[in-house]
């Protein structure tokens, strides 16, 4: 016969369960509709019917007032017991009304309305002292109505969770949630994130994320102020000049941004990445061009920032107007392949030039220094006079003058050797 469980199983039981109801996701379904609402869709047609028997030779007339139309006015439709819409749009959603003469016989509500898409949720910082926004897009405008709700709990926590509205923006296509942060949170601990968008034609829940504070990644506000302005007396150079935007602080750490340029001809841009200043000067911009100059943040470094020198360290260095470049993209320019190819290809010429020069000078006074002592003086000797003998020379006789070069000797100083 088998045990009944013990206390101490039921109660992990029951914590179990609870776990499950505190990690589960609150119910999202559509709104409950009355029963004179009819659901159409976007685009669909529909025919409205005013009654199943209308008395013979009676006229009925339809009205119909929009939703966002002033109390007590509405438009006249056309006469029938039935009435078609084709092609319906959001605007045709409305309170409509079929009468014969001042008796009203049915009045319904339309609803032109599509079930939510199924929310994909990131969430991220604008810094690190902010509060956490949860986004998802949109692939098409949700219906009017639709209502998008996010939840956070601790997980594996029973307790309530809290409740944020969730605003959509058109121009965006997407639905931000803004997630307050309490001062001193542990933002290692794990927190569950669930979604709901629902409206009349249905509902959508979206995957639960489970997310800490520090893993969070940042995601910076793009820089604002843009200027572009051309130098005096400098055709080629442009200054670019941009703000951090006002949700990041630089003090505490810089932000990496990538300056893209053009010429309007130009079908590519140049690139100039990795700089850590709110300002670059374009030194290769065309002459008498306009340009397209764009300053987003740095791909992939969400989350990764530099830590700042000391303005007033830069200042005193002149070190706040440098840019770190680590790869530039250039444009296909045929001014630029010209010149930079003529003013490489002069260098060159330049420079072995001055190496042959150097070098006829090094070999010259090479030679030079490795003759012999002499040698070159041998050269003006006559090879057809003899030297005089010792017996044919006069002893006080005062010597003759000699080729350049010669050497002459006394006998006093052959007598000298001799002894």
């Amino acid at each position: 016969m088998a045990r009944p469980p013990g206390p101490l199983l039921l109660l992990l039981l029951l914590l179990c369960l609870l776990l499950y109801l505190a990690a589960a996701g609150r119910p999202c379904g559509p709104a409950g509709l009355s029963r004179d609402t009819v659901l159409g869709h976007l685009g669909a047609n529909i025919t409205l019917t005013c009654q199943d028997e209308v008395p013979e030779n009676a006229t009925v007339l339809w009205q119909v007032k929009q939703q966002e139309a002033a109390e007590g006015l509405g438009q006249q439709l056309v006469e029938g017991n039935t009435l078609l819409l084709r092609r319906l749009r959001y605007e045709d959603s409305g309170h409509y009304s079929c009468s014969v003469g001042s008796h009203l016989l049915r009045s319904l509500r339309l609803l032109v309305a599509e079930p939510p898409e199924t929310p994909q949720v990131f969430c991220y910082r604008r810094s690190h002292d902010k509060d956490v926004l949860c986004e998802w897009p949109q692939q098409e405008r949700p219906s009017p109505g639709t209502r998008a709700m996010l939840w956070v709990k601790r997980r594996f926590v029973a307790e309530n969770a809290t409740e944020h509205r969730c605003r959509y923006f058109s121009k965006a296509r997407k639905f931000v949630c803004r997630v307050k942060v309490p001062p001193g949170t542990d933002e290692t601990k794990h927190l569950v994130v669930s979604t709901c968008v629902s409206n009349s034609a249905g509902g959508s829940a979206g995957k639960d994320k489970i997310i800490t504070l520090s893993s969070i990644p940042v995601k910076p506000d793009p820089p604002v102020n843009v200027t572009v302005e051309a130098l005096e007396k400098a055709p080629q150079r442009l200054q670019v000049n941009w703000s951090y935007p006002s949700s990041w602080d630089p003090r505490f750490y810089w932000l990496r941004f990538q300056v893209r340029y053009r010429p309007e001809p130009a079908p590519a841009f140049m690139e100039v990445d990795q700089v850590t200043t709110t300002w670059l000067d374009i030194r290769d911009a065309w002459r008498g061009t306009r340009h397209v100059v764009q300053v987003p943040l740095e791909d992939g470094t969400y989350g990764v920032t530099l830590l700042p020198r000391l303005f007033a360290e830069d200042d005193a260095n002149g070190a706040a107007g440098s840019v770190m470049e680590s790869s530039t993209h250039p444009v296909a320019s045929p001014y630029a392949f010209l010149v930079t190819g003529g003013s490489l290809l002069l260098g060159i010429l330049l420079f072995v030039g001055i190496i042959v020069r150097y070098r006829q000078i090094w070999w010259t006074n090479g030679q030079e220094t490795t003759k012999p002592e002499g040698e070159g003086q041998h050269m003006l000797v006559p090879l057809n006079l003899l030297p005089p003998t010792l017996s044919d020379t006069p002893l006080l006789s005062h010597p003759a003058p000699s080729a350049p070069g010669m050497l002459l000797m006394t006998h006093t100083d052959h007598s000298s050797s001799g002894q």
